[in-house]
């Protein structure tokens, strides 16, 4: 019981913030950035609550609430991005992209 007074100490969720992710209490930063800047860049936890300018029991209650929440964290997180790859495919190619594509068809 505890534990999940400290984690509810340290983790919100709102609707009105970053689309209700469960975010460190009073920041925009979301429990799946840290476990992200953790886990994939390898930044240990006491420099991400260094740089971010978090409490460290925050930033340890955030990976308390991932590994609680993992599977449920991880699906929206994979939904977001298959839904951000989404919305690029349809839009036309910048005009970057079409000066790009026009220079490589010119050369073949």
């Amino acid at each position: 019981m505890a534990t999940v007074a400290v984690v509810e100490k340290y983790i919100d969720i709102s609707p009105e913030i970053r689309f209700g992710k469960p975010c460190i209490s009073g920041t925009r930063i979301a429990v799946v950035d840290i476990a992200n800047w953790h886990n994939k860049l390898g930044m240990p936890l006491e420099q991400i609550a260094g740089d971010y300018d978090l409490p460290l029991p925050a930033v340890y209650a955030a990976m308390a609430y991932y590994f609680e929440h993992r599977a449920e964290i991880d699906a929206r997180q994979e939904n977001s991005q298959a839904s951000a790859d989404n919305i690029l495919a349809e839009q036309p190619p910048s005009k970057l992209q079409a000066i790009l594509k026009a220079r490589q068809e010119k050369g073949n």
